[in-house]
């Protein structure tokens, strides 16, 4: 969804605020495609700081659907989403700090899908949980733990005592 600035970088002290709706069904990140469950329209506010340069706000939530990364059951994780970014014109003059800082344009027009986008995968969490507890599923038989223990036998030898081992089953003395 492209916004189109032109009114507030071609005055000063211009203010919009504006709602978008975000039209994507799923998210993609990693290689894997994510359902959107829940979504507020993102509301964005232009504020003109001088001719050419503006600051944009924005704010939405989002319920996406993941899968717990310890037992694989489906979870719902919800994104805050927040933006600060300041654009500029395609004339205004940049510096290379300023250019840091800044989003890119399409002329006049700013990608806010693209945008979104961008801060979902930044606060893209680093492991999935369904509860902050959850124990996973077994190695063995692979019920889920969460449900109650499975009975495998969950003993995992030292390697490095596998010599020992083998004198204790021999039978002989140490």
């Amino acid at each position: 969804m492209l916004l189109n600035l032109t009114d507030v970088l071609t005055s000063e002290g211009k203010q919009e605020e504006k709602k978008v709706l975000f039209e994507a069904d799923h998210f993609q990140y990693g290689g894997e495609s994510f359902a959107i469950t829940k979504r507020t329209p993102v509301t964005v506010t232009v504020s003109a700081l001088e001719k050419g340069k503006a600051l944009l706000k924005g704010n939405a939530q989002f319920s996406v659907c993941m899968y717990c990364d310890r037992c694989l059951k489906e979870t719902i994780h919800d994104f805050d989403v927040t933006f600060d970014r300041m654009v500029y014109a395609p004339d205004y003059p940049i510096d290379a700090e300023s250019l840091e800082e800044g989003y890119d344009l399409v002329g006049f027009q700013i990608d806010i899908e693209a945008l979104v986008s961008d801060e979902i995968s930044v606060n893209w969490p680093m492991k999935v949980l369904c509860k902050p507890d959850c124990k996973g599923i077994c190695s063995i038989c692979g019920k889920n733990l969460n449900d109650g223990a499975c009975g495998c036998d969950s003993f995992i030898p030292d390697p490095r005592m596998a010599k020992i081992k083998d004198i204790f089953n021999e039978g002989k003395e140490v």
